[in-house]
């Protein structure tokens, strides 16, 4: 099952199937490696954080140990166009940078 998540000013930003997340162009750019809500990027970095529909980058995040590496996990399919999420403020957040999004 395809999850879409947006930016905080209800921009598409990118998508997550079962424990990994891929950006708009299904470019595979991190995985939840552990229980929590945050994403790692394939070399272990964190990338930001799951909160409802959208993914953010919290400004404190706990370490949680290193995720090590889970294997590539193939090319997701075209997940579709979900449209506009429309503006959320969530509190002691950030987007994330454009860059990360683009993956490694």
């Amino acid at each position: 099952m395809v999850k879409y998540l947006f930016s905080t000013s209800g921009e598409w930003i990118a998508f997550r199937v079962g424990r990994n997340l891929f950006n708009i162009n299904g470019d595979w750019i991190g995985w939840l490696p552990f229980k929590s809500n945050n994403v790692y990027t394939p070399s272990g970095d964190y990338l930001g954080t799951i909160i409802e529909d959208r993914f953010v980058r919290k400004t404190n995040v706990l370490y949680e140990g290193y995720p090590g590496y889970p294997g590539y996990p193939g090319y997701p399919g075209y997940p579709g166009y979900p449209g506009y999420g429309g503006y959320k403020y969530i509190p002691g957040t950030e987007d994330v940078d454009e860059k990360l999004l683009e993956g490694e």
